[in-house]
This record gives structure tokens, C-alpha cells and sequence, in this order.
């Protein structure tokens, strides 16, 4: 018996619990949707006509991302304020694109919204020139059923996506929440142009947007890494860079046992899809082991592409030549930065498409896993670019 009242005790302590929760998170969001409606009602009363003639603005407490919209229809305009308010928005609005093109250069904003038809400045030389003026703010195309191909064509100009009027406020509030998490998943996987020189065992970070480079690691301009063990042998892989760009990795071609190669032979491949990703030799010699461990499980490359990850060892044959010609320390960070600025621009002056014809960023950023996402065209160029080079 005293066993069972405990059970029931627990049960309706449990219950209670959830009760409580539920009526205290109910409570907060009555709270805060209250707190919304006031500044809705109190800021829209107040004259910012001083920075933009049509400006209306409605500002909260820790918004889910700012956004300025622009459309020559009020009542468009009337609906993203109530509606983005209340849910959690700060929600700047304005009736020209002119006007726009002002308050992006005073202001910080997550997402633009722009209606396609406007008089005077349509929404598609708008989209051109916020990209231009302002790259790391997200466009979204406000569009009419009869526009969408030409919404669908400012996504070359770097719009992210349109919203289709009319559209009902659940419609609304549940594309705008998508788009913050694309956007602040787009953020999180942007490449860092840092590069650090770090211990080998600290190169292990699959969330690091940031390039590591271990003390010690010789890398070479096609992009492998070499390390002179203690048994004179020499660990060979692809470097955090080549990891970054590539991404997933499906398999590992590997060396053959034995296999005699001159610095500059191509030594591996690593595949994606039916990519195949060359690497070269950083020095020359004889392959005395495969790493079978990473034969076996490609994806550890995800981990780190160092230490425990090396693709093969090679008994080298004429190191102290060689390892002259390949870079360490700071040599080697500054040839990181040079390259990543060499991808950063050919991504913003060469790419316009992906495979599955997502938005292309304009602002000229790598992200992890760039070659995942590119055509076979960009692909090959930086493959031919950056990882068939050998000198």
C-alpha cells in the first residue's frame, strides 16, 4: 500500500508540474503579446517622418529579427505590422523605394521585404541595389500570382525567397519563422576567415567556423598536410580547409601499398557523389601504410582531418628539399587567407546557381560545405583552382 500512495504521489506531482508550466507559459505569452500590442498602438502613433516621409515603425523587447518592408499599398503594410508585431517582430515600413534605400544605410536589419510593383523604383532595382548597399541583409520579394517568374528572377539579384499576396496571417507568420531559421543557419555555417595555429588535438570541433592549422603541420598549396613522425615516417591528409569546402566526404580513395610517388603525383581522392576531389603528394616517397581505420569510416574526416586522421604514411625520400617548399606557421596562415579570399571572390563574381536552385548569398561568404551545393561547372573550377595545384 505505501508502495502504491508513493506511485501516486509521483503521478500527481508530475501532473502538477506540467499543469503549472503550462499555465505559467500561457501567462508569459499573454504577458508578452499585451506588452506587443501596446508598443503596436504606441508607436505607431508617434512621427518619424524626420528620417523617411512614410516611415511607421513598431519596435519590441528582444525581437526575433528586425525587418523593414516596403509596398505602395497601406493595407499590405498595415498587415506585416500587426501581424510580425505581434509575434515577436521590431517591423520598420515605408510606401517608396527610395525611402528604403535610405533607412538601410542608418539602420541594422535582418530581411527586407519589397513589393514587386511599386511606382518610380520597382522591387527588382530595389532588391539590386540593397544587395549592393547592404549584402548581409536577406531580400524577400512581396509578389502577386501573375509575378511570381519575374520573383523568382531577383533571386539572381540575391532575393532569398518571395511571399505570394494575399496571404493569411498564419500563412505569413509561418514563412517569415522559416526564414529566420534559414537565415541563422546560413550565419552559423559562414565561414570565418580566421585561421589559427592550434595543438593537434584541438581541431576537433565540427561546429568551428573557423580554419585550424596544428602546430607542427607542414601544409602544401594543393591543399594536403604532412607531419614528420618520430619514426622518421610521414603522416599525409587533406587539410581544414579542403575539410570545409568539401564538406561531406563519402569515401576515401586510397594510395596503394607500396606505391612510389614523386611530390606533385596525385596521391588520393576524396569522393562526393560523383565528385572526385584530387589530392597531391606534398613530398615524395614510398606509401608504407593506409589509414584503414578511415577506409572504413570516411565520415571521421568530419571530426578533424588531423592527427588520427591521415590518410596514409609515406617514407619519405627527400624531406629536407622538400619540406622547404611547403608552408608552416605563420606561411601557412597567410596562405589560408590568401586563398579564402581568392574563394570568397570567385563565389561572389562567378556563382549564380546551385544544384537544387537555392538562393546564391551575395555577399561573396564561403560556407561549410560549399562544394555541396554548387554546380559541376563551379565545382570543377575549384577543384582545378585550388586542389590540382602543386607547386
Amino acid at each position: 500500500m505505501g508502495v502504491l500512495l508513493l506511485i501516486i504521489a509521483v503521478i500527481i506531482f508530475v501532473i502538477a508540474d506540467i499543469i503549472i508550466r503550462t499555465v505559467l507559459r500561457r501567462s508569459r505569452e499573454k504577458r508578452l503579446r499585451q506588452q506587443r500590442e501596446e508598443a503596436l498602438e504606441k508607436n505607431l502613433r508617434l512621427d518619424f517622418s524626420h528620417e523617411a516621409k512614410t516611415l511607421k515603425r513598431v519596435e519590441v523587447d528582444k525581437p526575433k529579427a528586425r525587418i523593414l518592408a516596403v509596398d505602395d499599398e497601406e493595407i499590405i503594410l498595415d498587415s506585416f505590422r500587426k501581424i510580425l508585431v505581434l509575434e515577436g517582430y521590431s517591423v520598420d515600413t515605408v510606401e517608396t523605394g527610395q525611402e528604403t534605400l535610405g533607412l538601410i544605410q542608418k539602420h541594422h536589419y535582418d530581411f527586407l521585404f519589397v513589393d514587386l510593383k511599386m511606382p518610380a523604383m520597382n522591387g527588382v532595382d530595389v532588391c539590386k541595389s540593397a544587395k549592393h548597399l547592404r549584402p548581409d541583409i536577406d531580400v524577400i520579394i512581396i509578389t502577386g500570382y501573375a509575378s511570381v517568374d519575374t520573383a523568382v528572377e531577383t533571386m539572381k539579384y540575391g532575393a532569398m525567397d518571395y511571399v505570394q499576396k494575399p496571404f493569411t496571417e498564419e500563412e505569413l507568420v509561418d514563412m517569415v519563422n522559416k526564414f529566420v531559421i534559414r537565415r541563422q543557419d546560413r550565419i552559423k555555417k559562414q565561414l570565418s576567415s580566421k585561421v589559427h595555429i592550434t595543438h593537434m588535438d584541438e581541431t576537433e570541433s565540427t561546429d568551428s567556423v573557423e580554419f585550424a592549422i596544428p602546430g607542427g603541420v607542414f601544409i602544401s598549396t594543393g591543399h594536403t598536410w604532412a607531419q614528420v613522425i618520430p619514426d622518421g615516417l610521414v603522416h599525409v591528409g587533406l587539410d581544414d580547409f579542403a575539410r570545409k569546402i568539401i564538406g561531406r566526404v563519402d569515401n576515401i580513395e586510397m594510395p596503394n601499398l607500396g606505391m612510389e610517388v614523386k611530390r606533385g603525383d596525385l596521391l588520393f581522392s576524396a569522393k562526393q557523389n560523383n565528385t572526385s576531389i584530387p589530392f597531391h603528394a606534398p613530398v615524395s616517397g614510398k606509401v608504407s601504410e593506409i589509414n584503414k581505420a578511415l577506409l572504413d569510416n570516411p565520415e571521421r574526416i568530419q571530426e578533424s582531418p588531423y592527427d588520427k586522421n591521415w590518410i596514409c604514411k609515406i617514407d619519405a625520400s627527400d624531406l629536407d628539399t622538400e619540406l622547404s617548399k611547403l608552408k608552416i606557421g605563420q606561411a601557412a596562415v597567410d596562405f589560408y587567407n590568401e586563398d579564402i579570399k581568392s574563394l570568397h571572390d570567385y563565389i561572389k563574381q562567378s556563382v549564380t546557381s546551385t544544384k537544387d536552385d537555392a538562393d546564391v548569398p551575395a555577399d561573396g561568404h564561403v560556407y561549410l560545405g560549399e562544394l555541396e551545393a554548387l554546380t559541376e561547372k563551379d565545382i570543377n573550377a575549384i577543384i582545378s583552382d585550388f586542389f590540382k595545384r602543386t607547386e
